[in-house]
């Protein structure tokens, strides 16, 4: 009977230690938790925030997109006038250094 009282205190000592143990575990996960959770929200009001600056910057280039590509030139037409352009230019700054054409 004495071995059994003996195996019997030791048990409680362990159950007690270990009962300790998983109550701090318990209480430091719940933190973590409560911590991540916060982390979430933050991160989900950031992510809200991110997205409609997104999609205000997207209809602005929806917006603007029209005036900046002109497809009815195409790339044959636009190379030669560009030539065209910078020939113009030559001449024009021929003239202005006084060269004879």
């Amino acid at each position: 009977e004495a071995s059994a009282q003996k195996e019997y205190d030791t048990f409680m000592t362990d159950s007690k230690v270990d009962k300790a143990a998983k109550t701090k575990d318990i209480e430091h996960k719940t933190a973590k938790k409560q911590d991540e959770e916060q982390a979430l929200i933050v991160k989900n009001e950031d992510l809200e925030g991110t997205q409609k600056e997104l999609d205000a910057a997207l209809a602005y280039f929806d917006k603007l997109k029209p005036s900046c590509v002109d497809a009815g030139v195409s790339y044959e037409d636009r190379v030669a006038r560009r030539k065209e352009e910078i020939e113009s230019l030559q001449e024009a700054l021929g003239i202005l250094n006084g060269e004879d054409l």
